[in-house]
């Protein structure tokens, strides 16, 4: 029986030396990923002596639970995944609501010289907080907004936005038109019609944007530190970088609190993973 022609390309790909290049540089990048999160949740378990030994262990000698309850216990940890779970799922629900309707108008309604407003998009969207971040203090310092949670609401939404946007107009421009002109036939208004009809398909963008800004929010830790200096408002990386005191560095609690920082991001990716790799395609190519 003869091999399909698509069958013969793909040995013939395997067979070339590019292909084994790539496997290899992919494998690399898989180990040198893995390496760090694995050594973060092999240590987690550690007790203090064992992290510090010499030679290192590969796995937990005694596994125990101790610096889990240290930093749950004694530094907070609940309290400070409290208030990074509030801002984050905050922050992102204002820039998914802004974001559709933006994104909606710049991929379907004759906005003038929208192609120059994406570039001004993609533009903020790399600019560097650092640059903002005095000034931004000392605006919210003067409108009372320090060491709460809308005070890092505001500002992730205004940094988070023009990505989202850029994403959201790029998975919406490649969508048919034909479900669109049937609801503005029947006489729905374009809010009932972006509701109704382009949101159910908009949702791979959705998840993608939502994602990154979850991710971006819940990591963030120059403005978190600048802007909360007391316990009420502070998020994870901060409170995370707080651990300990002036003469001890508690590391098992560290390690357990950057691993019960990263699950949860883990099992979005996870979850969504279909959704946001649909999301980027449809943006790089329609886009």
């Amino acid at each position: 029986m003869n091999a399909s022609p698509g069958t013969s390309r793909a040995v013939r790909r395997r067979r070339h030396p590019w292909f084994n290049l790539v496997n290899l540089g992919a494998l690399i990048l898989v180990v040198v990923t893995a390496l760090p999160l694995y050594w973060m949740a092999a240590a987690s378990f550690k007790s203090q002596e064992e992290i510090g030994a010499n030679p290192p262990t590969l796995f937990p000698t005694n596994p125990t639970l101790d610096n889990y309850g240290d930093a749950f216990g004694t530094n907070s940890l609940g309290h400070y995944l409290l208030n990074s779970t509030v801002v984050a799922l905050s922050s992102t629900a204002v820039v998914l609501g802004l974001a559709l309707f933006a994104g909606y108008a710049l991929a379907r309604l004759p906005v003038r010289g929208s192609g120059t407003i994406m570039v001004g998009l993609l533009m903020i969207s790399v600019f560097p907080a650092i640059a903002v971040v005095t000034p931004l203090y000392l605006v919210e310092r003067s409108l009372g907004l320090l060491n709460s949670h809308l005070g890092l609401i505001i500002p992730y939404v205004a940094f988070h936005l023009p990505f989202a946007v850029w994403i959201m107009r790029n998975s919406l421009v490649g969508l048919p038109r034909g479900l669109e002109e049937a609801a503005e036939i029947d006489g729905a208004s374009i809010t009932r019609t972006l509701l109704s009809v382009v949101l159910p398909l908009a949702r791979p963008g959705l998840f993608t944007a939502g994602v990154f800004t979850f991710t971006a929010t819940w990591t963030e830790f120059l403005m978190a530190i600048t802007l909360n200096s007391e316990d009420s408002a502070r998020t994870v990386p901060v409170g995370i970088a707080l651990f300990g005191s002036e003469y001890s560095i508690p590391y098992g609690a560290i390690f357990a609190g950057a691993m019960s920082a990263t699950v949860p991001i883990a099992i979005l990716v996870l979850v969504f993973r279909r959704s946001i790799i649909s999301g980027l395609t449809s943006g790089a190519v329609k886009g």
